[in-house]
Order: C-alpha cells, then structure tokens, then sequence
C-alpha cells in the first residue's frame, strides 16, 4: 500500500495542470458542502437558542384547553397555578403567563391581539418586562408589531377587551418599550402588561394559561389540568424546516459533488488510454491486474486527498471569517414567520468536517475504480505495444 501511494503521488503530481484542476474543483465542493451544512447547523442553534430565551424558556405547562392556533380558546383556557408549582412561582423558577384576547386602536384602526401577563420582576425570559413596574398603564410590544400598527415608545392607545362575564371593558395604555427579537411568534400581535394588572382585568385572580420553566434539567412532571410541553416539542417546527432545507441541499451538494467527481472520472479514463504500456509495463513487473487497478483506484483516491489539504489552505480562514461576520439575510428573516435571525452565523463541529471528507473520499474512491477495472481484462502484450480492446 505505501508503494501504491507513493506511485500514485508521484503520477499526479507528474501530470501537472490536470492534477491541480481536479484538485480545486473538489477542494471547492469540499468548502461549500462544509459551509452550507454549517450555515444550516448555525441557524439551528441560533434558532433554538432565541425561542428558549424570548419565547418557551426550557419547558412549559399548556392549560387543557389551551391552542395557540384557535384565538377562541384562550377564554376557557386559564385555571389556577397547580399548588405543586407555587414554590417555583414564588421563587421566580417558573413564570405564569395569562393570557386573553383583547383590541387595540391605532390611529383610528382596529386591530385584534392577545394579551400576555407575566410578572415585572421575571427573569426566565428575555422580555423588557421591567419596563413594565411604572406608574399609569403601560404595556410593552414587539418592533414587528410596532411597525404593524405604526406605534412608537410612549404612544397612547385604546385597549378594549371581555370581562370573565363577557362584558366590554376599556381603557388607556402606554407603550413603554419596544423590543425587538428574531422570533416572530413573540412579537406579532403580542402586548404584554404586568400579570397583576391582567389578572384584575377579567377579574381571573391568580390564574395562568401557561407556565413556562427555567431549569432545562429540571424534568417536567404531569400535572392534572395541564398538559407537559417539553423544548423538544416547542421546537419541532425549527427541526422540520431544517429537515426541509437540509433535503434541498442535499440535492444541490449532490449536482456540486456529481459534476466534481465527472472531472476526476474522465480524468481516469483518459489516463487509463494514455498510460498503456506503463501498465503493461507493471504486469511485466510482476504486479497482478487487480494490484493494478488498485495503484489506479488510489491515485484517483489521492485527488480528494490533495483537495482536503489544498481546502484548508483557502477554506479554513474563509469559514472562520465567515463564523466571525455570519451570513446577513437579504430579506427580512421575520418574513419567514419561523426564529431566524437577520445574520446567520454558521457552527462548524468536527463530526461535520470528518464526515465531509470521508464522503467526498469514499465517492472519488468508487468513481476511480469503475474505469480501473478494464485493466483487469488488459492483454499484457498488448498493453505493451499500445494496444487495448
């Protein structure tokens, strides 16, 4: 085998321009599978990351009857904080959220929003709720929102929402602070008030339609009335559209990687014509058909393995910086209506790097081997006087 690498080294780099063609054209499949995959990889953690920190925490409690997706359901679905819980909610360890429909107008407009209750003083979740501890009647809203509605910091507006009787009731607001975030399920159509205030509202007193949870450890135990919503579960909308996206470019590495490996199997099968009486040659030497197709099968393998080094000549800084700067969206990322932050910046681990290589590898190995195995069928004496069949 040392032979056999040794010989396949000494060909490549004997034929010169060719050698170094195929070499940058897989070095350049190499840097952009590896940065594509790691772009995929970033905006994954970054996604994940934000909805755990301005939206779910690590874990939340649904009330029963509680659906994000239907509006209608947030009149029946809040209850009392489960009395097992009440330490964590004294301690600040667990955060209850109430929630409930209400209306806003803006400048005249109308325009229908769900209210959410949280305490001033938590800390689980990254909302400027502090802001909300002042004087008057002030709420808190997310930039999305904000240029929906075409409200700014300290605007004045009317709020109009439904007692637990189902009665009307209104009154003046203050927005006390924009905030802006990547999750768009936090911010559109969102307004937050200080959970007391929400409770004395309706007239729901001490009650919460989620709870969210701080301690990503801590596991979540069943509770009668609510039902258990692990991060997993929140997430699973991120996990499906990165499964998306990964099948499309998969598509792509494979057309990128399909054209790469076209170059090196043309250059085997011209080789292979070129070179026929050096292999006769080496028949006559002793070597077997298949030791043959072996030193041939390697030094097409050799290509990818020149292309991995030249790659970290060029690659390597190219994808820290682009770790460093991340990737800026062209687009609104909010427009997406998934977590996804304006600059994404790729998260490149070594599982993705090896495997890279050793797919890129494995696939230059096959595609030298499938035009070596007409040596194997090689008349030596013909090979010997330039003749093949």
């Amino acid at each position: 085998m040392k032979t056999a690498i040794k010989l396949a080294l000494r060909n490549l780099l004997g034929a010169g321009l060719r050698t170094w063609l195929n070499v940058f054209v897989l070095s350049v499949a190499y840097v952009l599978i590896i940065w594509m995959q790691g772009l995929i990889a970033g905006w994954d953690h970054q996604a994940k990351r934000d909805m755990a920190a301005w939206q779910t925490g690590a874990g939340q409690y649904w009330h029963q009857q509680f659906d994000p997706y239907d509006p209608l359901t947030l009149s029946d679905s809040h209850a009392p904080v489960p009395p097992e819980l009440l330490p964590s909610v004294n301690s600040r360890e667990v955060v209850p959220v109430l929630m409930a429909q209400a209306t806003i107008y803006p400048h005249g407009s109308m325009l229908p929003v769900v209210l959410r209750g949280l305490p001033a003083d938590q800390k689980v979740l990254q909302l400027p709720t502090h802001k909300l501890d002042t004087a008057g009647f002030p709420v808190i809203i997310g930039s999305m929102m904000a240029r929906t509605a075409k409200l700014g910091k300290g605007d004045v507006l009317t709020l109009r929402w439904r007692d637990r009787n189902g009665t009307f009731d209104a009154a003046e607001v203050t927005i006390a602070d924009i905030f802006s975030s990547n999750v768009p399920a936090a911010e559109a159509g969102q307004v937050y008030l200080e959970l007391e205030t929400l409770h004395r509202m309706p007239g729901l007193h001490g009650e919460a339609t989620i709870l969210v949870y701080s301690d990503v450890h801590q596991p979540l135990t069943q509770l009668a009335g609510w039902n258990v919503k692990p991060f997993a579960w929140l997430s699973r909308e991120v996990d499906e559209m990165i499964k998306t996206k990964s099948v499309g470019q998969s598509i792509l590495f494979g057309v990128l990687l399909l054209l790469a490996l076209l170059a090196v199997f043309d250059t085997q099968v011209l080789s292979i014509f070129r070179r026929q009486r050096e292999i006769g040659t080496y028949v006559a030497l002793g070597y077997t058909r298949w030791q043959v197709v072996g030193l041939f099968t390697v030094e097409g393998t050799m290509f990818a393995v020149l292309a991995a080094l030249f790659s970290m000549v060029f690659g390597m800084p190219l994808l820290m910086w682009q770790a460093r700067v991340g990737w800026t969206l062209p687009v609104e990322a909010g427009d997406f209506g998934m977590a996804m932050a304006q600059t994404l910046y790729p998260v490149y681990s070594l599982a993705l790097v090896a495997g890279t290589v050793l797919l890129v590898t494995m696939a230059t190995a096959i595609v030298s081997y499938l035009p070596s195995r007409k040596i194997a069928k090689m008349n030596p004496t013909d090979a010997l006087k330039g003749k093949i069949q």
